[in-house]
């Protein structure tokens, strides 16, 4: 054994149960001789020196690799470029994490730790074996989602990403990469790390975010789109191929749209301006979704869609916001905001809405860094030991609340009507008032915000005339949302508040006013605004693009 081996031996036996790389079993799963048979029959065995490279960081649409005998070492790269093993596969193991089920850029090198002979399969010979040998393809799904888990965990194989803790571009980035399952070191400026992190660049942390690969490419304050593009987080698209179906949104709806699209055949792909999830992906515990009676969080729930879309063979374009849609003939055209054309025989519209704000003074000086429209870890390690508001009357603030008041001192919920019985599930109302730690404020607004650079301070007055100022430091805005329809134009019938209508020509409840184009979920006009809804009419949705296609196709 070499000493890297043994270093990594050392460092997981000092793991917690619940860290992915104290399940070797599931993480690190060590084939039988039979499932070894199965899977020759899909790929080539080949002999290799030691030192091979059989992949590297940055590559795209790499092989899958089986052990038969000698060893793959998996490696990232120290801060002087160097390879550091993570993990070292022997006999009978396997290669690869999440990124093996699409064309992202991966994040770990992988080499021959001696003279081996390994079962190579390539991207296609290893889809038709995962769908084929099922027992074989749920062992491999289980051991990719927590290979990326352990990556997420401990920082690995991920970005470093330094800056002030409340500044509005960190937070962006950071829950940008967070949402899409990167892994990330969070460093502040100063911190020795941080110190040797920025050196004799000349990057000044207090003037904005930087991020800095394990290859040594830096960025400062890098959009989300840019940061995409150089981190290969968005798969790379052919403007000339055409998709029997296009996703525009991956919210509740959007991915089950996706998942059971892609899983019935249809060429599917979809665009996201941000991340998997939507709104729901910004809740920190949803407990009235089917099937899980302890909750789950909108992230988790997201992210296990997302991967089942990709398993299916679905593409997703994230951060890519769509700006514009056209229908030529039996085409209709996507066109997001990075000038990028995607076309497709069928649409469904899944795009959500976005967050309504407070017409106050300052406001905007504060979104992003002291007012946020979500409530999830990433949140709530700012409020430790400090007082937050909760604006809002809703099963998204009365989650926020009850999250929040397990990190905050004391959480104050505002809400503009005499009670939450009317817009709020009974069993957090019932949470809410119960907890020693949220304090209701019925018929209260939410009416000045002070501080300097950070917010210090929020002011809110009731009907009675009251006025109470406290020191508060971030506030969570849920007071709901407005369609994201502008970008639409003219090109679909919409109500008058601005949801898509549907269903007007009989054929479906989910066809918009031009054939070939569906809505569903939260954009669409009478629809219910609730996860599971939007899931079913996402699936649902589905059996009308098939008989929009075969109608299509004569």
């Amino acid at each position: 054994m070499t000493n890297d081996t043994t270093a990594i031996e050392g460092a997981r036996q000092s793991v917690s149960a619940t860290d992915p790389y104290a399940r070797e079993q599931q993480t690190f799963p060590v084939l039988t001789d039979d499932q070894i048979a199965r899977l020759s029959d899909y790929g080539v065995a080949e002999d290799m020196d030691a030192g091979t490279i059989l992949f590297e960081r940055g590559q795209r649409g790499v092989d899958f690799f089986v052990v038969l005998e000698g060893s793959v070492e998996i490696y990232d790269l120290d801060d002087e470029g160097d390879p550091v093993i993570i993990t070292v596969h022997g006999r009978h193991q396997f290669t690869g994490e999440l990124d093996l089920f699409n064309k992202r850029t991966i994040l770990v090198g992988g080499r021959t730790g001696g003279p081996s002979r390994l079962l190579r399969l390539t991207r296609e010979q290893f889809r038709r074996m995962a769908s084929t040998e099922q027992d074989i393809g749920e062992i491999v799904m289980r051991a990719f989602i927590l290979r990326r888990t352990a990556f997420i965990v401990h920082s690995e194989a991920g970005v470093t990403l330094l800056g002030r803790g409340n500044d509005r571009d960190l937070l962006r980035i950071n829950r940008f990469l967070m949402r899409n399952g990167y892994p990330v070191e969070r460093l502040e400026p100063d911190s020795e790390a941080a110190r040797r992190f920025v050196g004799d660049s000349g990057f000044d942390p207090d003037a904005g975010p930087v991020v800095r690969t394990p290859d040594g490419d830096v960025f400062f304050n890098p959009t989300t789109s840019e940061l995409a593009d150089r981190l290969g987080l968005t798969e790379e698209l052919d403007p000339d191929h055409v998709y029997d179906l296009a996703v525009v949104g991956a919210g509740p709806a959007g991915l089950s749209a996706c998942v059971y699209g892609a899983s019935e055949a249809l060429d599917t792909i979809v665009i996201e301006a941000e991340a998997p999830g939507g709104q729901a992906g910004t809740s920190s515990r949803i407990e009235n979704y089917l099937g899980f009676p302890t909750g789950i969080s909108g992230q988790a729930l997201a992210g296990r869609a997302w991967i089942q879309g990709q398993k299916f063979g679905a593409k997703f374009a994230i951060a890519h916001n769509a700006s514009s849609i056209r229908r030529d003939g039996d085409i209709v055209t996507v066109t997001t905001e990075t000038r990028c054309d995607i076309r497709a025989r069928a649409v469904i519209l899944a795009c959500g809405a976005t967050y309504r704000s407070i017409a106050l003074d300052d406001y905007e000086k504060y979104e992003g860094q002291s007012i946020h429209y979500a409530a999830t870890a990433l949140e709530a390690q700012f409020c430790a030991g400090t007082d937050v508001v909760v604006v809002g009357g809703g099963n998204s603030a009365g989650q926020a609340a009850v999250f929040l008041s397990a990190h905050a001192k004391h959480v104050h919920m505002l809400v503009r009507g005499p009670s939450l019985a009317a817009s709020m599930s009974d069993y957090l109302v019932s949470r809410i008032e119960e907890s020693r730690r949220i304090t209701l404020h019925t018929n209260a607004e939410l009416t000045a915000l002070h501080g300097d650079r950070i917010l210090q301070r929020a002011t809110w007055s009731t009907k009675t005339g009251d006025t109470v100022t406290r020191d508060v430091s971030n506030i969570f805005v849920m007071i709901g949302a407005v369609p994201n329809t502008a970008w639409m134009d003219d090109c679909v019938e919409l109500d008058e508040k601005g949801f898509v209508v549907t269903g007007r020509d009989g054929s479906s409840p989910f066809q918009t006013s031009v054939p070939g184009i569906f809505a569903v979920g939260d954009v669409r006009s009478g629809s219910v605004k609730r996860v599971a809804s939007g899931v079913g009419e996402g699936s649902v949705c589905i059996s009308a693009v098939h008989a929009f296609l075969a109608e299509l196709n004569g």
